[in-house]
């Protein structure tokens, strides 16, 4: 888009990183308060303001924390202290004692940072809602791979931090070129309908991908665009040298029920005597599905929409202390907060004072669980790879049971 001159205007409805950081995405109610408190020499008040969250979408048990690495970014050159519960970690929303738990803590003159609460929060309750949701599909899968299709379903400006979050969650790769650029991996995918079309013929399609797309990408072909998928199925394994997996992607008009299908198409494979080709599942899916379709011979998981639409986690920011003395809005609770772990179990416990760490209810000694990230601006702690966060999610979901 030009104005008459010819000149560039804003080409989409997206908000650059420059209007994020200044702050020009709050609400404006942030940027009325500044005024006031400016004016009445409050904006330089020393504060602390806490994030947590009430409970969770669906009644989930669990969350994984995502997100705040980017909000690391936005306080990063302001005078504040940051302390996080590392990247990764999942969290319950209350400790055993019901207190709500802090995921995060921002200490500093209120005027530092009123007006990047908005944004904060943006950051935190999207990438940790899609970030949980990954990990729950992850899980349900049984250990089978599970990649992230969903950029499609979101805005475009979205789709970097939709498959950074997936993959944090625990999906094992990501569909957009920009999104794989930043988690640093290859971006995963097999075949749109469209090629087929735009060949004419299914043998014709399934022979130009072998022969024409790097060795190095997986050979997966997508086989449910005109016949039934066992006829297509088989046509891939005759006309693609190397096939790993065939892609069904049956539209809900036609699916019935998609666990049988499956049946049929791994029974055709190995009757035909290609029970090297694994059987890749997408479209509609959420984790439900994903945990039926795993049990009856499914090898792989494309999820999109429940994904990159999930629900988001609805942390919010309090302020806890001003002027060094606890005060808080009715439902939270004051004061400076200590945030322990125990080491084995997923427990957390809040206490008063660091030097007296709580006992977990397995008997272990906790351990503080806050890392301090920023002090006065100056960013103490380097920035994790992707790839090291979601090692880290992994981890910890070995040990969970639902």
């Amino acid at each position: 888009m030009t104005n008459g001159s010819g000149d560039d205007l804003d080409r989409f409805f997206s908000a650059d990183h420059d209007d994020i950081y200044k702050g020009r995405t709050t609400d404006v109610y942030f940027q009325r308060t500044e005024s006031i408190l400016k004016a009445k020499g409050l904006l330089d008040t020393y504060t602390r303001s806490e994030f947590t969250v009430g409970g969770l979408p669906n009644d989930w048990p669990w969350a994984v924390l995502c997100g705040t690495e980017e909000v690391v970014r936005i306080l990063e050159g302001r005078n504040v202290d940051l302390y996080c519960l590392p990247e990764g970690s999942i969290f319950t929303p209350r400790t055993k004692k019901g207190v709500k738990l802090p995921v995060a803590s921002i200490d500093g003159p209120y005027g530092q940072y009123c007006s990047l609460e908005t944004p904060a929060l943006g950051f935190m309750c999207y990438a940790s809602g899609v970030a949980t949701m990954s990990a729950r599909c992850k899980k349900a899968a049984g250990g089978l791979p599970v990649i992230s299709f969903g950029v499609r379903r979101m805005h475009p400006a979205m789709a970097p931090v939709i498959d950074r979050s997936s993959y944090i969650g625990g999906c094992d790769g990501v569909s957009s070129l920009k999104g794989a650029e930043l988690v640093g991996k290859p971006a995963s995918g097999t075949m749109p309908h469209s090629l087929v079309i735009m060949m004419g013929d299914q043998r014709e399609a399934f022979r130009a991908y072998g022969e024409i797309i790097d060795p190095t990408v997986p050979r997966v072909a997508l086989t449910d665009t005109f016949y039934d998928e066992k006829a297509e199925a088989l046509m891939a394994a005759e006309e693609m040298p190397g096939l790993r997996s065939v892609r069904l992607d049956t539209p809900s008009s036609r699916r019935g029920n998609m666990a049988d299908i499956v049946r049929e198409v791994r029974w055709e494979l190995d009757l035909h005597g290609h029970v090297d080709v694994g059987i890749f599942v997408s479209g509609g899916l959420d984790e439900s599905k994903v945990k039926e379709l795993a049990a009856v011979g499914a090898s792989g998981f494309g999820v999109g929409t429940s994904i990159s639409n999930a629900p988001t986690v609805d942390f919010a920011m309090d302020i806890v202390e001003k002027a060094g003395r606890p005060i808080a809005k009715r439902g939270k609770f004051a004061g400076r907060k200590y945030v322990f772990r125990c080491p084995n179990c997923l427990e957390y416990e809040v206490s008063l004072d660091r030097e007296y760490p709580p006992r977990c209810s397995c008997g272990k000694e906790m351990r503080w669980a806050e890392v301090k990230v920023i002090e006065k601006g100056k960013r103490l702690v380097p920035e994790e790879p992707a790839e090291e966060i979601r090692r880290r999610v992994l981890r910890q979901l070995e040990g969970i049971d639902h």
